[in-house]
């Protein structure tokens, strides 16, 4: 939504009048989208999470006063963090064993909730989808550091496993539309016979651009660790996209081999 209304505002030289706040739910937006939002327009980002089975809130990015002194890019990345999560709500991340994982912003595991309205099961459920100790099992991928702001790195499903090295798809997407020729970017694992997979980027390039894959992964290479980069880059005019604007990225894997 906001990338095309950004384009508008500049194309016409128009500028919102009284919108001074978004709040932005699930995946971060990329940090160049953000800084344009805010340095251009004057427009605060506010992020948040949550699920209908959190009624829907789960957490929600506000400041401590310790922020305000952050340097430009730290705050920046303070930003991209889906927030701590309200009163009353617990969260946490465990491995692939169901273990609890330290809060010290680095280790990844599944995020897990429980509170009052969390959800105790589905309507007609034969079994709890509920873990053995009360725990709800949200199905993404995060971080949550020691003041227990949450960053969500990916879902499940979405995360590519290459040699053994878990890479986040938003991170790789999310860097690349910092890049001026990259309007969108969707990044798929697909079958690879070494690495087992290995991550393909499908991008729209803004009108009258002609970027290229060096390019991209020239400028990715800044950024990314070598094992990240994708293997290919995929210019298209449009990705697909859901009813609730996300990419469908199971529509990409059947078209590019990832399904």
């Amino acid at each position: 939504v906001f990338i095309p209304l950004v384009q508008y505002w500049k194309d016409t030289g128009s500028k919102p009048k009284s919108l001074n706040m978004v709040v932005v739910g699930g995946a971060a937006p990329p940090r160049a989208l953000m800084a344009t939002m805010e340095g251009e327009f004057g427009i605060e980002f506010r992020h948040a999470w949550g699920m209908t089975e959190t009624s829907p809130l789960g957490s929600v990015n506000t400041l401590l006063p310790s922020h305000r002194a952050q340097s430009v890019e730290d705050y920046s990345q303070f930003q991209t963090k889906q927030g701590r999560p309200p009163f009353g709500v617990q969260v946490r991340i465990v491995d692939d064993d169901g273990k609890p994982l330290p809060h010290d912003g680095v280790v990844f595991g599944e995020l897990q909730v429980r509170g009052p309205w969390v959800i105790d099961g589905y309507f007609k459920e034969e079994e709890s989808s509920l873990t053995h100790d009360g725990w709800f099992p949200t199905g993404d991928v995060a971080t949550i550091d020691s003041q227990s702001y949450i960053q969500i790195t990916d879902r499940t499903k979405d995360l590519i496993k290459s040699g053994g090295e878990w890479i986040s798809s938003i991170d790789v997407e999310n860097t690349a539309m910092g890049h001026p020729d990259i309007v969108m970017a969707a990044v798929i694992g697909v079958p690879h016979e070494k690495w087992g997979e290995r991550p393909l980027m499908i991008a729209v390039a803004p009108p009258d651009s002609s970027p290229t894959k060096e390019s991209i992964l020239e400028y990715l290479s800044e950024t990314l660790a070598k094992w990240q980069l994708p293997d290919d880059v995929i210019f298209v005019d449009e990705l697909p996209m859901g009813a609730t604007g996300k990419v469908r990225k199971v529509t990409l894997r059947a078209e590019y081999g990832g399904e």
